[in-house]
């Protein structure tokens, strides 16, 4: 007669299986954050950071007033002087004034010719005199004649090539880490983030998503124009030296209006060409958040604001406190200013 398994040996071994089952299951499973984790550490504890956790909390919990839901979580941040360095020279512009370089030889028309004659002589006065007109001449035609795809792959080696005089590491590592976190807070909440930003789009859309997180469609700025051409069979979108839209100021609310189609829930920028996309950011119903960084911290980083022709700060200082929005100071609210090196 076989022997016949005891009730236990019959519990013992579904109970064996079903703890190993549970054991998968959780490996499996994504780990849910530690409670109580500080999601911003490398803020200081102050009215700033608790005005970002609070309105985070807010807007997620669901029931209470303030509740968004998460198809509606928009934030959006400029990128120059908000997410990483601008001073003493928009990175754009170095990554332009290098382009020229490179370009010199085939016009040699340029070493007498200013501001190309000042950028290729290494006159950072110079080449910045002719002032927004000449940046925008020289930014056409060192950001024109490439396929999209092809002036991509130009900026991404730059980007790993160049580094900051000051710092002495690549640009991509000069991001704000306590920006940063902000930004993976948010996303970490149900949040989209947004890049709304004065440079061009596709110099922006090089890098935003290794350093950012931030995917392509989700880069607003100012816009080149483009035409599309067939050549030896093959078609492809050709950049043009002419701007088609420039990003800043007013403009910064139109573009978020047409692109995304929806008004922002936050908005974080560091000079007056913020100033109207945070106005309108904030002056939505329901709960708003908007936030100023201010460049205050002269031995980490630069101090400038109102007499600056870089990030330019004077209608911002004025009017934060009477707008209800929160000025972060780099000196005093960061703990850190730079991401860690790679």
């Amino acid at each position: 007669m076989a022997n016949t398994p005891s009730r236990w040996s019959i519990t013992r071994r579904g109970w064996l299986a079903a703890a190993a089952l549970s054991t998968l299951l959780s490996a499996c499973a994504p780990m849910a954050p530690a409670t109580g984790a500080d999601p911003l550490p490398s803020w200081n504890e102050g009215a700033n950071k608790q005005r970002i956790v609070e309105f985070v909390r807010a807007v997620t919990t669901e029931g209470g007033k303030d509740y968004v839901a998460p198809g509606d979580r928009i934030a959006v941040f400029d990128n120059d002087g908000t997410l990483w360095l601008e001073y003493p020279v928009y990175t754009q512009v170095r990554f332009v004034f290098d382009r020229i370089r490179v370009m010199a030889p085939m016009h040699p028309e340029w070493k007498e010719k200013e501001p190309y004659k000042s950028v290729i002589a290494g006159d950072m006065k110079g080449a910045m005199a002719g002032g927004t007109k000449g940046i925008l001449e020289m930014l056409g035609v060192a950001q024109s004649g490439s396929t999209t795809f092809e002036f991509e792959a130009i900026v991404d080696q730059w980007m790993k090539a160049s580094n900051d005089p000051r710092f002495k590491r690549p640009y991509s590592e000069l991001t704000y880490q306590p920006m940063q976190e902000v930004l993976r807070f948010l996303r970490a909440n149900g949040f989209k983030t947004y890049i709304v930003s004065g440079g061009t789009v596709d110099f922006m859309r090089a890098f935003t998503e290794p350093v950012y997180g931030i995917p392509n469609e989700q880069v607003i700025g100012s816009r080149q124009k483009f035409a599309f051409e067939v050549k030896d069979g093959q078609p492809m979108v050709m950049m043009q030296p002419q701007l088609e839209y420039s990003d800043d100021k007013e403009g910064k609310p139109i573009a978020i209006a047409q692109i995304i189609g929806k008004r922002p829930i936050a908005a974080f920028g560091n000079s007056d060409g913020d100033f109207q996309m945070l106005q309108w950011t904030t002056a939505g119903s329901g709960k708003r958040l908007g936030m100023i960084v201010h460049h205050d911290d002269a031995a980490r980083e630069y101090a400038y604001d109102r007499k600056s022709s870089i990030g330019h700060l004077a209608e911002g200082l004025d009017q934060y406190q009477a707008m209800g929005w929160g000025l972060i100071s780099m000196k005093n609210d960061w703990k850190v200013i730079f991401s860690p090196a790679k």
